[in-house]
C-alpha cells in the first residue's frame, strides 16, 4: 500500500497513533506533509517496507519546501548543561483553570498570551494562587490551525469552579519525555524537528498530545529569552 499524503485536513494525532504528526504541524509558518499510510507502533517496527520510495517522497517533498522553510526558520539558543532533552519523566494529575480553544497558526503566540491572560485575571479575582508553570495542552492540529487548553495548574479543586469560558480540569499523567527549549517563539520550529526526529529513532509511541510548559512567563518575557519545556507523553 502506497502512503498517502493529507495536506490541509483536521486530523487529531489517533488517525496514526504518532505524535510526529501532530508535531509536524507544531509550526507557525504551516510546513507539513502528514504521511499516514505508513505502518507504525510495535508490528511496524524493524519492517523495510519501501524504505527506498519513502525516502524519495521525503526528499522530493523537502526539496520543494526548502527554499521557503530557509526564509523562516530561526535556531533555537543552545542548551545549557543539564537541560533536559529526551528526559524520561511521570507525570503526576494535578487540577488546572484552563481555556479551551483553537487558532491559526499565525497567530498562535498572540493567542496563547491572551488566554493565559484569561486564565491569569480570574485566578487573581478567585484569590486562586498558581501551583506550577502554566501551560499549553495542544489536543489536534492541521496545516493552518490547532486545538489547545491553555491553563495553569492549582493546590486543589475550587469549591466554585470558573463557568463560562474557564473550565476546571485535571493535567495529563503517565509516563512522558521532556525537551528544553530556549530562545524565541519562533525558533520553536527547529526544536520540534529534533523531538520528532528523537522519537522515532527511539521507536517512542506517543499518546495524541503534547504539551509545552512556560518557566519563563510567556506574557513579560523578550521572546529571544523564553524557557519552554516540551512534554510528550507516551503509551
Amino acid at each position: 500500500m502506497l502512503p498517502t499524503v493529507l495536506y490541509g485536513q483536521w486530523a487529531p494525532l489517533s488517525q496514526s497513533g504518532r505524535v510526529s504528526d501532530l508535531l509536524a504541524h507544531k509550526s507557525p509558518r504551516g510546513f507539513a506533509i502528514r504521511v499516514l499510510a505508513w505502518p507504525t507502533g510495535p508490528a511496524a517496527r524493524g519492517s523495510s517496507m519501501f524504505p527506498a520510495l519513502r525516502l524519495s517522497i521525503v526528499a522530493a517533498a523537502l526539496a520543494a519546501l526548502l527554499p521557503f522553510a530557509a526564509l523562516s526558520q530561526t535556531p533555537p539558543a543552545p542548551l545549557q548543561p543539564g537541560d533536559a532533552f529526551g528526559e524520561a519523566v511521570q507525570l503526576a494529575e494535578r487540577p488546572i483553570i484552563y481555556l479551551e480553544g483553537q487558532a491559526n497558526w499565525d497567530a498562535a503566540y498572540d493567542t496563547i498570551v491572551e488566554a493565559l491572560r484569561t486564565v491569569h485575571s480570574y485566578l487573581d479575582r478567585a484569590g486562586i494562587k498558581p501551583a506550577g508553570n502554566a501551560m499549553t495542552i495542544y489536543i489536534g492540529a492541521d496545516d493552518t490551525g490547532f486545538q489547545f487548553r491553555v491553563g495553569v495548574p492549582i493546590a486543589e479543586a475550587p469549591a466554585d469552579p470558573p463557568r463560562g469560558d474557564l473550565a476546571l480540569g485535571k493535567t495529563p499523567a503517565g509516563k512522558a519525555y521532556r525537551f528544553l527549549h530556549r530562545g524565541s517563539y519562533d525558533a520553536m520550529d527547529t526544536t520540534y524537528e529534533a523531538i520528532t526526529n528523537y522519537l522515532d529513532e527511539k521507536n517512542i509511541e506517543a499518546q495524541d498530545i503534547f504539551i509545552e510548559e512556560y518557566e519563563t512567563d510567556l506574557r513579560s518575557t523578550p521572546d529571544d529569552k523564553l524557557t519552554i519545556v516540551i512534554t510528550v507523553p507516551v503509551k
